[in-house]
């Protein structure tokens, strides 16, 4: 298949991509290098510098490589950035993702992936793990844009037959995370670790997340480019996971006894969240392979070589 993947340079995107090739698919990359870099674009893949923002580049791809898949990670990830700046994440997050939501309706592409968001999405669940079926409450102007995205995709499948398929991540983590673009504790604290830094809790650390490391994530991406059906489905792992358990694991990881230091709480921010993925494993087959410890220890490796 010809696919495109938005946000392909990025962390996520970029495992993803590589998983489409080692299954034969020809890739187009798009992508501002906003956060991503051109050096975690696979060499097989075509790569266009462009910000989906700007809908006549855009455009002009589309007509080139004319795709039939459309997998859409592009995105503005920071929580902390969109509390900050909610004009700019509504910008990227939804008018971003409108205009390949019309460049999809126009090629009558086959399958739309969304990279959407279950950490942020249900706000402060009351049962958990969280379901597809629980409430969404977002807490933050990041997770309301997800939302609204969510939405306008059922308008675009009902109005325009557009076949989709949402995945809602929990926590994202893994080798190629960059710390300073992209939110993520894990990266940032394996960061601060290697340049001797004391590693931010913010509130107790008793704050929970749901932890998936970026490999399950791009097969699931795989098996939802081949799924027949539409729907929209948690990737996680079911397990809650405490910023001080991530801070006892690195310990033990990267056999050093690095510094932290508390500061107040950020808004916006959940205080507790993990996903149910029975539904992905039921309709995909898919479930969480890596465990979190593996998963750090895989990360820190990564980062150490990556420095050295």
């Amino acid at each position: 298949m010809r696919i495109v993947v938005t946000g392909g340079a990025g962390f996520i995107g970029s495992w993803i991509c590589e998983a489409y090739i080692s299954e034969g698919h020809e890739v187009l990359v798009i992508d501002n290098l906003s956060t991503g870099s051109e050096d975690n674009i696979p060499s097989e893949a075509e790569f266009i510098k462009c910000d989906v923002t700007d809908y006549p580049i855009l455009k002009k791809a589309f007509r080139k490589f004319y795709p039939e898949v459309v997998n859409h990670h592009a995105a503005q990830v920071n929580v902390r950035s969109s509390v900050e700046d909610p004009s700019s994440d509504a910008e990227i997050n939804i008018n971003g993702s409108l205009n390949v939501l019309r460049l999809c309706v126009e090629h009558k592409i086959e399958k739309f992936i969304f990279s959407s968001t279950g950490g942020a999405l249900y706000g402060e669940p009351v049962k958990l793990p969280a379901d597809e079926s629980t409430s969404t409450f977002p807490l933050s102007p990041y997770g309301i844009s997800k939302l609204a995205t969510e939405n306008y995709i059922r308008y675009h499948s009902k109005n325009y037959d557009l076949r989709h398929v949402i995945l809602r991540y929990a926590n994202v983590y893994g080798e190629k995370q960059n710390p300073e673009g992209e939110a993520g504790v894990i990266g940032i604290f394996c960061e601060n670790i290697l340049r001797g830094k004391p590693c931010i809790i913010f509130g107790d650390g008793e704050q929970t997340r749901d932890y998936v490391h970026v490999s399950d994530v791009s097969r699931a991406n795989l098996l939802a480019s081949s799924l027949k059906e539409e729907g929209t489905f948690n990737v996680g792992t079911s397990i809650e996971s405490s910023v001080n358990d991530i801070v006892s694991i690195l310990r033990e990881v990267t056999k050093t006894s690095f510094t932290t230091m508390h500061e107040e709480e950020r808004p916006g921010e959940v205080k507790r969240i993990s996903l149910d993925c029975s539904l992905v494993e039921q309709k995909l087959g898919w479930n969480a392979q890596v465990i979190l410890r593996k998963g750090l220890a895989k990360t820190w490796n990564w980062f150490s070589q990556e420095r050295d």
